[in-house]
């Protein structure tokens, strides 16, 4: 791996370590404030939100900047309110804490998957993002079972003080690895702002949004669903992050392969098969056995999306794709929130910790039906465009060859 992949995959590792511990940690942030489970929910929303807001806004603040500088400036933040949440004295700091440090996430993502595009041959992009997104999921390996043992051990306040010191070796990282990459000439804001004219950016960002959201649906109450439904005792939910994280390091790199090669198909098989698994984890997570496959199931199908969806994004915006880029990292993070708020909104109302499951299903489904509609207008304006080509392009080949 170059060593400038390396140098994001360090940074997602970190941030990738700070979206997903609060999870395991929800609980016992909870009783340390005194609010109950789907408020401390709001930890998840808020962050979510954060990075929603944080994407465009970075995005827009650093088109002065070299790529470099802004992913540099965008580190120093993540430390900064990691420390915050470390330190915070009551739930509203905490939430502040959260917010701060999500404002880094969308723009580092984003960028760095422009960057991470730009380093390597163009039939190799997918492959690149997915290698800087490995991070993120390694982080769900080794960062957020670690993070809650830690938390669990020496208390939560500890897991974001480590935090903040892997962003610390994430800011080195970037600093010595990645190399000066100035904005292209040329490109100004409101050619970045034109991107979102394209009917297929949109889409895919609706597909992000549904997609993504339907796994956060089920994770967000993970620790709830796992000690209340299946049985576990608290300390499992630990192993149980980490196939989690199995799971997501295996879908992203099969995501990244195949995106290369046939990027639609592998969006209607991975969004098909999450709504599925997801409606049936309201059944296996009564059962240890079950619950614990299927989680690991819900992280490989989840991240399966999401090498695909960022190079669709990157592939429709190709004049202007910075923007464009880390409006989807934050459109992932929408997903987040709505699906955490959704969940939250289900168990308050009585229906139990596995309800949000039903939620996530329905949110993966309507990701599938948009995918096939951005998949039919491309082969109608392809048609449009070229109508033998495209003939061609959609008959068996031993059709071509007999015509030809």
């Amino acid at each position: 791996m170059p060593l400038a992949l390396l140098a994001l995959a360090i940074g997602a590792f970190g941030i990738g370590t700070t979206e997903f511990v609060i999870m395991g940690l929800l609980p016992q942030v909870a009783g340390d404030f005194g609010v109950s489970i789907p408020t401390a929910g709001w930890l998840v929303t808020g962050y979510a939100l954060g990075v929603l807001i944080g994407a465009p806004l970075m995005t827009v603040l650093g088109t002065k900047m070299s790529r470099k500088r802004v992913l540099l400036l965008l580190m120093a933040l993540f430390i900064a309110g990691n420390v915050l949440s470390a330190m915070a004295p009551t739930f509203g700091v905490m939430v502040t804490g959260r917010l701060v440090s999500s404002l880094a996430h969308g723009a580092f993502f984003g960028i760095g998957s422009v960057v991470a595009a730009d380093l390597v041959a163009p039939e190799k992009k997918a492959g690149a993002i997915a290698m800087m997104f490995t991070g993120l999921t390694v982080a769900n390996v080794v960062g957020v079972p670690l993070g809650t043992f830690v938390g669990q051990s020496l208390g939560w306040r500890t897991t974001f003080f480590v935090v903040a010191m892997i962003g610390v070796i994430g800011l080195a990282g970037v600093a010595k690895w990645i190399p000066e990459m100035p904005r292209p000439e040329g490109v100004r804001l409101g050619h970045e702002f034109a991107a979102f004219r394209n009917t297929q950016v949109l889409l895919a960002m609706a597909m992000t949004v549904l997609g993504f959201g339907g796994v956060f649906a089920a994770i967000t109450y993970i620790a709830p669903m796992m000690t209340e439904a299946a049985g576990f005792a608290e300390s499992s939910i630990t192993w149980l992050l980490v196939l989690f994280g199995l799971g997501m390091v295996v879908g992203n790199l099969v995501g990244g392969r195949f995106a290369d090669r046939a990027l639609m198909p592998m969006l209607y098989v991975s969004l098909g098969a999450l709504s599925l698994v997801l409606a049936l984890f309201t059944v296996t997570a009564h059962n240890k056995i079950t619950a614990a496959v299927t989680i690991t199931l819900v992280g490989a199908l989840g991240f399966a999306t999401v090498p695909p969806l960022q190079k669709r994004v990157l592939d429709q915006a190709s004049g202007a794709p910075t923007l464009a880029s880390a409006v989807n990292i934050g459109a992932f993070n929408l997903g987040n929130a709505l699906s955490a708020w959704l969940g939250g909104l289900v168990i308050a109302a009585g229906f139990g910790y596995t309800s949000p499951n039903w939620v996530g299903a329905g949110l993966a489904a309507a990701a599938l039906v948009l995918a096939v509609l951005s998949g039919a207008l491309e082969r109608r304006d392809i048609r449009c465009e070229n109508p033998v080509a495209a003939d061609a392009a959609f008959e068996p080949a031993h059709v071509v060859t007999e015509r030809h």
